[in-house]
């Protein structure tokens, strides 16, 4: 089954970049999928930009509405994801504790709805 992993910090509890921290953190998301190897296959991953570049679109009455920044106001911000492969949930479960983000942010994991 398929599994969306996404990663949720509050911005300014991030790591630094050039600090040792940082550079753990980073070496942690390059050895995931081989220290996952046996729970997950990772299908897809990136990191997002700040939520302050992101743009909201409603459609209402036929027309499309734009707004800048994210729909939610919220302390946690959807930094990343992860769109993995894994036999049971317990074993989804598994990868999202071992991406760093989980310290010192959340994790969420959805199934992802198979409509075939």
């Amino acid at each position: 089954m398929k599994y969306m992993i996404l990663l949720y910090a509050e911005p300014d509890r991030n790591p630094v970049p050039g600090t040792a921290e940082f550079d753990e953190m980073m070496a942690e998301f390059a050895s995931l999928d081989a220290r996952m190897k046996d729970r997950a296959t990772v299908l897809a991953g990136e990191a997002l930009h700040g939520a302050e570049t992101a743009t909201t679109v409603r459609r209402r009455d036929g027309q499309a509405v734009t707004l800048d920044g994210p729909f939610a106001e919220t302390r946690e911000h959807l930094g990343g994801f992860y769109l993995v492969e894994a036999a049971t949930l317990d074993d989804a479960r598994a990868f999202a504790a071992a991406v760093p983000v989980a310290r010192y942010g959340s994790v969420e994991v959805r199934p992802v709805e198979d409509f075939s």
